[in-house]
């Protein structure tokens, strides 16, 4: 149920979500559907209409499809890119060609692009589908308080001025990069001294206008440019603000026609839907955790938009803390589990940063020897057939896992029940899952054990009564040396064993949901 107005004096909820960007959304959805009274403050009146992040890779596809907007059932939302992401120089000679084509491990494409506002009006179309949620529109955090049983935030409307108060067991901040409940909780906000400005230019060219579709990174030192398809009928241009150059002057209508006139587009074709100046930052918070308060999204780490993952870390924060969060609110955890949430999460997300600054590094130049010098590597790099280097694959930090493959990213692959050929997790209900060799591992795995894994989320899936189509997790089990893996409801694995410790490992994944004990980081 979503309202716009709370009722007087203070309400009580499982969780406060301050923030309703696509971060809060989603895990308000995550909670909502668990059944966890959830309260949503947003200091908006409604949802930001224009486009921000316009790209996704496979995992996140993953995540979308674990609430039901899987990527090919939105398709005037989000569409898949099957091609090549190019770097050229001034003079138009390609630096660098990166594949983004095929599939992922997740089993969606590697790379799709989407329109934002849409994608967030089908989760609000989720959200006032649960009775659980409640959304307080044009509401700001002012202070918080908190106990060692709960927290209060008091808000204040920002029409009347009116002051309301909310306790919750949880307080989320999902409220942005100047997030107000990171500063409330006193949370140290380490930058990298990473800045660039860079003008963001949306554009929905009209019937019977040829725009370039090709994934395209100018790395110009007249002007560093992007050129990116935007979604279904959109197109995104990105310039960087030259030396000397104000923001003011670049963040006008006139010049961003002028900046497009080259590509062919003009008034009397396109329609452009907005233009805005960026800061480009290299930012994270040093804890996600203080006592009843967690912080998630641009809250907790923002990172240049080269690499894409922006949104990508924010929705991997959720999936990561909702299941965390509702073992605790459940009763199935301590509190201590939570604090994982932050060491798992940090490691993962610093990696990206730091990869999407190394690629600002290359692009953001405009001293014409420094170039030069870039050019004449990345040129003969190329022509000798150096292949790019590759985004990381961080593992989580340490946490709930164990071994050497645990904490990496699970992989999603073609099942057939009872003849019908469908993705794993479209089967059996996802996102955790136990996957075994045979059923004959699971013999000895108790009923309560088997209720403990599905109150989680966690289906228990033995090969041998499944057609596994292509031989994929078979090939999976045999890449990493075992008989058995458990895959966390956030799509990370847990750990894996042989057939006949397949009840250990299970026993050992409850244990440490349920203690304090945590494994080591993996590394990059």
């Amino acid at each position: 149920m979503t309202i716009s107005e709370p009722t007087s004096g203070a309400m009580g909820t499982d969780v406060l979500i301050v923030g309703f960007g696509p971060v809060g959304k989603l895990l308000a959805v995550k909670l909502g559907r668990l059944g966890h009274a959830v309260t949503v403050v947003d200091k908006n009146h409604a949802a930001y209409p224009l486009p921000r992040a316009v790209t996704h890779c496979s995992d996140f596809a993953r995540i979308l499809q674990s609430v039901g907007l899987a990527p090919d059932t939105i398709p005037g939302i989000t569409v898949p890119y099957d091609d090549m992401y190019r770097w050229r120089n001034s003079s138009g000679q390609t630096l660098l060609e990166v594949d983004w084509s095929g599939r992922g491990e997740s089993g969606w494409y590697n790379t799709y692009f989407f329109n934002q506002p849409d994608l967030e009006r089908a989760l609000d179309e989720i959200v006032e589908g649960l009775d659980t949620v409640r959304v307080l529109r044009g509401w700001e955090a002012t202070s918080l308080s908190q106990s060692v049983v709960d927290a209060t935030v008091t808000m204040r409307d920002n029409a009347s001025g009116d002051e309301r108060s909310i306790t919750a067991d949880w307080v989320i901040g999902a409220d942005g990069a100047n997030s107000r409940i990171r500063s409330l909780v006193d949370i140290e906000w380490h930058n990298d001294g990473y800045f660039f400005d860079w003008l963001v230019v949306d554009v929905k060219p009209r019937e019977g206008v040829d725009f370039p579709h090709i994934a395209t990174q100018n790395c110009d030192i007249r002007r560093p440019s992007t050129m990116v398809p935007g979604g279904p009928g959109r197109r995104r241009w990105e310039f960087m603000r030259l030396p000397g150059e104000s923001k003011e002057q670049l963040d006008r209508a006139d010049t961003a026609w002028e900046l497009l006139e080259p590509y062919g587009l003009t008034p009397d074709n396109s329609d452009l839907e907005r233009h805005s100046v960026y800061t480009f930052q290299s930012c994270w918070a040093t804890q996600w955790r203080v006592g009843r308060v967690l912080i998630a999204g641009d809250a907790a780490h923002l990172m240049p938009p080269f690499a894409g993952q922006g949104l990508g870390a924010g929705v991997r924060d959720v999936m990561n803390l909702s299941w965390k969060l509702d073992a605790v609110l459940a009763g199935r955890a301590e509190h201590s589990l939570l604090d994982t949430y932050g060491t798992e999460r940090i490691h993962h997300a610093v990696a990206f940063v730091k990869f999407s600054t190394s690629l600002g590094e290359v692009i953001c130049i405009t001293d014409a020897d420094e170039a030069a010098e870039r050019d004449r590597r990345m040129i003969a790099e190329w022509e000798a057939g150096m292949k790019p280097p590759a985004p990381p694959r961080p593992g989580l930090g340490a946490g709930v896992h164990t071994g050497p493959t645990g904490g990496t990213l699970a992989r999603q692959g073609l099942i057939g029940v009872d003849g019908t050929v469908m993705m794993f997790d479209d089967a059996f209900g996802g996102p955790g899952a136990v996957i075994t060799r045979c059923a004959s591992a699971l013999a000895s795995l108790t009923s309560e054990t088997r209720e403990e894994l599905q109150d989680m989320g966690i289906s228990v899936v033995a090969l041998s009564d499944v057609d596994d189509v292509n031989g994929s997790y078979g090939e999976w089990l045999d890449e990493l040396g075992a008989d058995t893996l458990l895959i966390r409801p956030d799509f990370h694995l847990f750990g894996t064993s042989a057939a006949t410790e397949t009840v250990d490992l299970i026993e050992d994944f409850l244990r440490r949901v349920k203690g304090k004990v945590v494994s080591e980081a993996r590394a990059c």
